[in-house]
C-alpha cells in the first residue's frame, strides 16, 4: 500500500512538472511575433526535416516538432534557451529559469545549432534592404522567376535546397559579398579560417599549421588564461619548448588529452565574437564633435570642458577626431551632408558624431537658434544614403536638453533655451529621431522633455559622466550599453547644488551586435 501511495505521488509530481513545462513553452510561444518565428525556423534547419518546417505557422508548432523529436522536455529545455538566446529574446529566458550569461556559459556543452547555421544567421540579420536587393540581382539567373520578394532567410534556405549552399561549401556567398559588403565577407572567411583550424587539429597533430591559421584569425580563444592571451601565447610545447611560431607558443596536443575537449568551446567562443561588430581594422573610424557656445542670447559656458574631454577619450580609443565650433542650423545640414559622402568611411569600422548644444524635444539648435531635427542628422548615414556605413556601428551622443525648464542655481545652467527663443514643438518620441534602419545609437543626455545640466567650470554631467566611464570599463572589455548603463547610474545619482534638481539620460537603439572598442595600449587619458 504504501509503495502504491509513493508511485501515486511521483506520478502526480510528473504531471505537474509535465503542465508546468507546457505553460512556459504556451507563454513564451505568445510573446513570439512572425519575424520570431521565422528565425526560429531557419535555426532549427538541421534538427528538424524541411518538409515539417515549411508547415510551421507558429512558435508553438516548432516547439511541438522538438518535442517529438526529443530535443524539448521538461527535464532539458537548453535548446530552447539557445534559441531564445539566438534571437536575442533575452527577456524569455527567465520563463525557463535561465539568464543570458548563464545561457552563454552553457553553449559551448550544450549548444546545438551549428556554427555554419549561426554564420549564416549573422549574416541574415545583417542584411539591408538595399543589400538584398543586389544579391537577388547578382544571383537571378540562380533563382526561380517566382521568387520576387524574398527574405535574406528566405534566400539562403532556397539556396541550400539547389545545393548551392552547404557547410563545406560557401563559395557562392562569398562571390556575392566581395560586390555588395566586404564587411560582412569577413564573417564568411572567418567562419571557414575557423572552420579549417578545428579540423586541421583534430585530423593532425600538426600545431604549427594550427598556430599559423589561429593568428589569421587575429585573436585567441577566450577560453585560454587572461594572463596568457595578453602575452600573445597559447599554451607552451613540451616537443620545442620556448620556440615561437608566427609570434604564438603552441603546445603538442598528442601531451594533453584536454587539448581536444577545449577545440569546441573554441570553435563556438570563436563564432560568438561574431556577434560583436568588426573594430579591429587598421582605422576605428571618424568622431564629429560640434560644439556650439556662443548664442546670440547667452554662452554655454563649461562646454568647452566637455569637448576636450571628448576629444582625449575617443582619440584614445583610436577615432580620427574633428571638432567644429559655433556652427549655426544649415552649417550642421551642410557638415552632415558632407560627411555623408566622405568615401574614407569604407575603410573605418564605425562613425561617431557628439554633438554640444542647446535644444528641445526632438532637435538641437544652431548658434542662429534655428531646430535641426535629430533625425534630420541620422538619417544622412543610413545604408541607403551612405553605403560606406552600411552594417557599421553609427553612434551620436547629444548633450542638449529636450524641454525648456529654465530653473538655474548657482553654478549649474541648461541646456535648452529660454521660452522667448523656443518654438513650441510637440514632443517627439526618441526612437522617431533614429533611422528605423539597423546600427544606430543615439545617446541622449535626458529624456524627452526636460533639460540637461551642465556645470559652467566641470562640464556637463552627462558628457563628463560618459568620458568617466568609456575610461573605466572599455579596458574591461565591456559593450557600449553596458557602459551606458552605467552613465545612468552615474547621472541619476547627482544633484544640483540647490538639491532639487536632477537628471536621466536615455540610450535609444537599433544596434544588431555588441559593440565593443578594442582596448588601447595606452593608460586612459585621464
Amino acid at each position: 500500500l504504501l509503495s502504491g501511495r509513493e508511485t501515486l505521488g511521483s506520478s502526480n509530481m510528473e504531471k505537474d512538472v509535465s503542465l508546468k513545462f507546457h505553460q512556459q513553452v504556451f507563454l513564451i510561444s505568445e510573446n513570439l511575433v512572425t519575424e520570431d518565428v521565422a528565425a526560429l525556423k531557419f535555426l532549427c534547419t538541421d534538427l528538424l526535416h524541411l518538409s515539417k518546417l515549411e508547415g510551421v505557422k507558429s512558435a508553438a508548432d516548432i516547439f511541438k516538432l522538438l518535442m517529438a523529436q526529443e530535443y524539448l522536455n521538461a527535464e532539458d529545455t537548453f535548446l530552447l534557451a539557445e534559441l531564445l538566446y539566438r534571437i536575442k529574446c533575452y527577456s524569455l529566458l527567465e520563463k525557463l529559469g535561465y539568464t543570458k550569461e548563464k545561457v552563454q556559459e552553457c553553449l559551448h556543452e550544450k549548444g546545438r545549432v551549428s556554427p555554419y547555421r549561426q554564420m549564416l544567421y549573422e549574416l541574415s540579420e545583417n542584411i539591408t534592404n538595399e543589400m538584398l536587393k543586389e544579391i537577388i540581382f547578382l544571383l537571378q539567373n540562380c533563382l526561380p522567376k517566382r521568387w520576387i520578394n524574398l527574405s535574406a532567410l528566405d534566400l539562403l534556405i532556397l539556396l541550400e535546397k539547389q545545393g548551392l549552399l552547404t557547410k563545406d561549401n560557401v563559395q557562392i556567398l562569398e562571390d556575392v559579398f566581395t560586390n555588395v559588403s566586404p564587411y560582412l565577407l569577413q564573417t564568411i572567411k572567418c567562419y571557414k579560417k575557423a572552420k579549417v583550424l578545428c579540423c586541421n587539429i583534430y585530423s593532425s597533430p600538426d600545431v604549427w599549421t594550427a598556430a599559423k591559421l589561429l593568428k589569421e584569425l587575429g585573436g585567441l580563444p577566450s577560453f585560454w588564461p587572461t594572463k596568457m592571451h595578453k602575452r600573445r601565447c597559447v599554451l607552451l610545447s613540451c616537443e620545442h619548448e620556448g620556440t615561437a611560431v608566427d609570434g604564438f607558443f603552441c603546445f603538442n596536443p598528442r601531451l594533453n588529452t584536454g587539448y581536444f575537449s577545449a577545440l569546441k568551446p573554441f570553435f563556438f567562443s570563436f563564432l560568438q565574437t561574431m556577434t560583436s561588430y568588426k573594430m579591429n581594422g587598421p582605422h576605428r573610424g571618424f568622431c564629429l564633435i560640434i560644439n556650439n557656445v556662443n548664442f546670440s542670447s547667452c554662452q554655454r559656458k563649461g562646454s568647452c570642458k566637455d569637448a576636450e574631454q571628448l576629444e582625449r577619450v575617443f582619440t584614445w580609443l583610436g577615432l580620427d577626431v574633428r571638432t567644429y565650433t559655433d556652427l549655426t542650423s544649415g552649417d550642421i545640414r551642410s557638415l552632415m551632408q558632407t560627411w555623408q559622402h566622405v568615401q574614407d568611411h569604407k575603410d573605418r569600422n564605425c562613425f561617431i558624431c557628439c554633438i554640444l548644444s542647446h535644444g528641445e524635444s526632438g532637435a538641437i539648435y544652431g548658434i542662429d537658434e534655428k531646430r535641426v531635427p535629430i533625425r534630420a542628422l541620422t538619417s544622412h548615414f543610413t545604408a541607403k544614403h551612405c553605403p560606406q556605413l552600411a552594417a557599421k556601428p553609427k553612434l551620436f551622443f547629444i548633450q542638449a536638453c529636450q524641454g525648456n525648464n529654465v530653473q538655474r542655481p548657482v553654478c549649474v545652467d541648461t541646456d535648452g533655451q529660454t521660452p522667448a527663443l523656443s518654438s513650441m514643438q510637440e514632443s517627439v518620441s526618441l526612437f522617431e529621431s533614429i533611422p528605423e534602419e539597423a546600427d544606430f545609437l543615439l545617446g541622449m543626455a535626458t529624456v524627452d522633455g526636460y533639460v540637461s545640466f551642465r556645470h559652467i567650470l566641470e562640464g556637463t554631467w552627462y558628457i563628463q559622466a560618459l568620458c568617466s566611464k568609456l575610461q573605466l570599463l572599455v579596458p574591461r572589455g565591456e559593450d557600449i550599453l553596458s557602459i551606458l548603463t552605467q552613465v545612468n547610474e552615474d547621472v541619476a545619482r547627482r544633484v544640483s547644488s540647490s538639491g532639487t534638481k536632477k537628471q536621466m539620460p536615455q540610450p535609444a537603439y537599433t544596434l544588431r551586435r555588441k559593440l565593443i572598442f578594442p582596448i588601447p595600449m595606452a593608460p586612459p587619458p585621464s
